[in-house]
């Protein structure tokens, strides 16, 4: 290996997608340096893909005050869908009840923009041909526009997709289900569009979407059994011509493709997200039929979720243990997820078999608490999680309630723009604070009013709103009191999520802030 041309950052991201992007800004927010390296030669090589945001994932923004970014560009549906299955998102507690048609290059482009205003540029045409780590660190071998070089970080995570040479060169196993089913997909232009937009059809051949996402441009669809082409091979539009007519009837006047790809019902996750100072996020750690629009939703919360705690860690005021909590947390609710997944992949089948069972489905659907259910989990609203107490809010995400407060908020998920934890207190009264001055440096203490006594959960349930909670930077609860406070219970869930108390901290780590 390499040791004469070195690069050093505290932090280096491999793939600069959504999952990659998502995670420098939070990462810079905390203060972390941040190197991001892709090996595309440009943000526009590998098309569109995802084309859909939930309302979590808006909710994440908002806490960052970038939601409008996002809404834009896009318009909101009060739709969701289970495997084509139309839910009803319009009664979600949510100030966005919507998913979003925005479509993944777009997205990225927003995330990029951020990630330049917040000083961490993308290094384009840089593969990653190496790694190896020990106890002080990583160090990374990429080929690149300056030939090879050595990269030394205090930490790595790898956001390089499905394929990804992170998750393979620290051994991480990916275990899952093979594929059953082929799906060719293409942004294409079509002379003779249908009539009304086609989701999901099941035809005797297979299944076909015909949605329209741009003015004079079409995303098509197909799944089949079987490939014709080698499943490495890449889509040619004679390929997708050809598929659209033997199952739909008509290739639609199809021309002029600006993105062609393919995907499978395959799903997979990775057995670790944590080796060492090496983690994965997004589609390295997880791949799956895009059922549901979950594939960018996932990796964009694996971000949230990592990117404070790990500048907290670098700031020296966390110990190493909190980031085994992201494996934790982040593991288990993308496993949540893919079952989801994987039981729309079986209602996604070609052919006749499942037409009964997703027949039988659309009728519980129109069930409000069936309904209710499913936009809950779909939507990433009914996340919660694992948690020792038993507050109905902990583990979960805090809803965004409005305030009276003697700052400018108006609302809690103002109070989170800085991307610190925050400590609200409603009862005017307790000491909480007092109790919490050990972390004043590193937390948000805010007095305020509610407006309502009464809050809403995603899945119907309605809750008294507590006196004072305790809420992460990823707009978590990690606790909440309903009258008398447990001031020993806040001490102990502020020493989790924030370090100890400053007296009791340990020096700061070396590695932020490094050049």
């Amino acid at each position: 290996m390499p040791t004469d041309n070195r690069t050093h950052a505290p932090v280096i991201i491999v793939g600069a997608g959504p999952t990659g992007l998502t995670l420098a800004t939070e990462l810079r927010r905390g203060g972390a340096e941040v190197l991001l390296l892709d090996r595309r030669t440009d943000r526009g090589v590998e098309g569109s893909r995802a084309a859909g945001m939930q309302p979590r994932t808006v909710e994440m923004f908002d806490l960052r005050g970038l939601a409008d970014r996002f809404l834009a560009l896009g318009p909101p549906l009060n739709i969701g869908n289970f495997a084509g299955i139309i839910l009803d998102y319009s009664q979600l507690p949510s100030r966005f009840p919507h998913a979003y048609n925005i479509m993944q290059a777009d997205t990225e482009q927003v995330l990029e923009s951020v990630a330049a205003e917040l000083c961490a540029p993308v290094r384009w045409s840089t593969e990653v041909t190496g790694l190896r780590q020990d106890a002080e660190g990583v160090e990374v071998t990429v080929e690149g526009p300056h030939g090879v070089e050595t990269l030394c970080g205090s930490y790595l995570v790898g956001c390089d997709g499905g394929r990804s040479i992170v998750r393979k060169s620290i051994g991480v196993g990916f275990p899952g289900t093979d594929p059953t089913m082929v799906c060719l997909i293409g942004d294409v232009e079509l002379d003779e569009p249908p009539q009304r937009p086609m989701f999901l059809e099941r035809r005797e051949a297979g299944l076909i979407t015909v949605i329209g996402f741009r003015p004079g441009w079409y995303r098509v669809v197909t799944s089949e059994r079987e490939r014709t082409a080698g499943a490495g091979d890449p889509v040619t539009l004679e390929e997708l011509r050809a598929a659209t007519h033997r199952i739909a009837g008509t290739d639609f006047g199809m021309r002029s493709a600006s993105w062609l790809s393919h995907f499978t019902d395959s799903i997979r996750q990775a057995d670790r997200y944590r080796v060492g100072r090496v983690f994965l996020a997004g589609d390295a750690a997880h791949i799956h039929l895009p059922a549901g629009g979950q594939g960018m939703n996932m990796g964009i919360q694996d971000a949230f979720n990592l990117g404070w705690k790990l500048a907290a860690v670098l700031r020296g005021e966390a110990p190493d243990a909190l980031l085994d909590t992201y494996h934790d947390e982040r593991h288990a609710a993308d496993a949540d997820t893919l079952k989801i997944i994987r039981a729309q992949s079986i209602l996604c089948e070609p052919g006749p078999r499942p037409a009964d069972l997703l027949e039988l489905l659309a009728r519980l659907v129109g069930f409000d608490d069936v309904n209710r259910y499913l936009t809950a989990v779909l939507s990433g609203l009914d996340l919660r999680y694992p948690t020792t107490g038993e507050h109905p809010l902990l583990g979960r995400r805090v809803p965004d309630a409005d305030l009276n407060t003697s700052t400018d908020a108006k609302r809690i998920y103002e109070l989170l723009h800085a991307g610190r934890p925050v400590l609200l207190d409603f009862s005017g009264t307790m000491n909480t604070p007092d109790a919490a001055a050990g972390w004043a440096d590193r937390i948000d203490i805010v007095r305020a009013d509610r407006s309502s006594d009464i809050w809403a959960l995603p899945a119907g349930a309605d809750i008294p709103a507590p006196t004072a909670l305790l809420i992460r930077p990823d707009g978590y609860v990690a606790w909440a009191s309903d009258s008398t406070p447990d001031l020993t219970g806040l001490q102990q869930a502020l020493t989790t999520w924030c370090g100890p108390a400053l007296n009791d901290r340990p020096l700061q780590n070396p590695g932020i802030g490094a050049t």
